[in-house]
């Protein structure tokens, strides 16, 4: 048995725990935040540090608030409600900067003022573990438990889109009601401007009974139901039945509509992405005479906006898909001047032709693994301003350390991009010239 111990927290790690040394051991404490006396106990030992979770907190921090979420410490879905919002965006700033010190060896010329929107509600996009607990008798819906492979028991989410985050309870209750609610392991959450749909993943062939069951959901709560058997399947529509496939969202700065599908990449964060766009677009300061390439550029988010005052832009992605998709969006808004082609960015091998030309401007998206195959390319491709958004500030880093110290970029700008408030996920943009 574990005897409670008594702490002082002294720093804050990069996934959001307190820091603390104890018996000479540094120690992570769940819950806890510098400056605080936290009294803990040891979850988990290793040879190097300790786990630990906060039990009693004696001196909170200034930068303590109280967590909005009941189910908030047992849900693993956000780790920082209980640091108020300008107090984690610093600390996300501050992380930020550290690793572009340590693994990049750069440091910028300007800090960018952070990106941030509403911290409650924003979520569109989300995948919903679905299990039946025998001992509860109870269907749960929802995300996993901290650091546990168990779901959480959750009644509503906060930070989930509404329509969703407070129907929880009654999706559950749904489920629970299909004679095959075991068969159902995951529901994908999408939702654009005005549609919200539910993809239900099924591991058998469901009867009349559920399907008539979920359709009847799905117009009680204003939702399209979307079915996937025994993914990776294909999905279908259930209901409503004869209507269009896509959602869509609209970017009112450059009045564009775009479109996708209940499984397609969009940014989680509606609000924060219109933001993000804004932000990229005046740091590329795209011009009329001028050619862009967007790498990783999926439905064609950032394309098409910067087909709006480019001459023509590039855009460059893996997935056949994205491609198709970003085509289609480009000729729903009737823009001409874009080319889009599929093809593996990570290759280092890679031919194409788009990939052998010279550009005034790129912008880089790349996954959390970063861009780092393709940084010897863009570096050959003497474009006189580079705008790179990360979703990993470790990889950022590494990528933004090439750009400068091996092909002599100056990294002029960097800010944060609070995509997931409350988490301790931390998007960033940068900003690179050439010398």
């Amino acid at each position: 048995m574990n005897i409670p111990i008594k702490a002082e927290i002294h720093g804050l790690s990069h996934d959001g725990r307190g820091i603390a040394t104890i018996n000479g051991i540094t120690t992570f404490v769940e819950g806890a935040l510098p400056g605080e006396t936290a009294l803990c106990e040891i979850l988990k030992r290793h040879k190097n540090y300790h786990e630990a979770k906060a039990l009693e907190i004696s001196n909170p921090s200034d930068a303590r608030t109280t967590p909005l979420c009941p189910h908030f410490g047992i849900c693993g879905g956000c780790s920082m409600q209980h640091v108020k919002i300008d107090h984690q965006i610093l600390f996300k700033q501050q992380v930020l900067l550290e690793q572009l010190q340590h693994f990049g060896k750069v440091k910028a010329e300007t800090i960018l003022p952070p990106i941030t929107g509403e911290p409650w509600g924003y979520r569109r996009r989300a995948r919903l573990g679905v299990r039946y607990v025998k001992k509860k008798e109870k269907v749960l819906v929802g995300f996993r438990e901290k650091m546990s492979h168990y779901l959480a028991e959750l009644k509503t989410c906060d930070v989930l889109q509404r329509k969703v985050g407070y129907n929880l309870t009654a999706l559950s209750d749904m489920i629970a009601s299909l004679s095959q609610f075991q068969q159902i392991p995951q529901i994908e959450v999408a939702l654009g401007d005005k549609e919200c749909a539910l993809v239900f993943r099924h591991m058998t062939d469901l009867p009349q009974e559920d399907l008539d069951k979920l359709s009847e959901f799905g117009e009680k709560n204003q939702m399209s139901i979307y079915l996937q058997p025994n993914p990776p399947k294909p999905i279908t529509k259930l209901f409503p039945k004869n209507s269009p496939e896509l959602l869509s969202y609209f970017l009112p700065d450059y009045q564009l509509e775009m479109q996708f599908h209940p499984l397609d990449f969009v940014q989680v964060n509606g609000e924060v992405n219109q933001l993000m766009l804004r932000q990229a677009l005046k740091l590329l300061d795209p011009q009329p005479n001028e050619k862009i390439l967007d790498l990783f550029c999926g439905l064609g988010n950032f394309t098409l906006p910067l087909a709006k005052y480019a001459k023509q832009v590039v855009g460059i992605e893996g997935d056949q898909k994205m491609v198709q998709r970003a085509y289609e969006n480009a000729k729903l808004n009737n823009i001409s001047n874009v080319e889009f082609y599929a093809t593996n960015l990570m290759d280092t091998t890679n031919t194409i032709n788009a990939l052998n030309q010279k550009y005034d401007k790129i912008l880089l998206d790349p996954p959390r693994t970063g861009a780092k195959e393709i940084i010897p390319l863009v570096a050959a491709m003497y474009a006189k301003c580079i705008v790179y958004v990360s979703c990993n500030p470790a990889t950022l880093a590494r990528d933004a350390g090439e750009l400068v110290n091996t092909y002599g970029y100056q990294l002029k700008q960097v800010g944060v991009i609070n995509m997931f408030p409350h988490t301790n996920h931390i998007e960033a943009i940068a900003c690179f010239e050439a010398k």
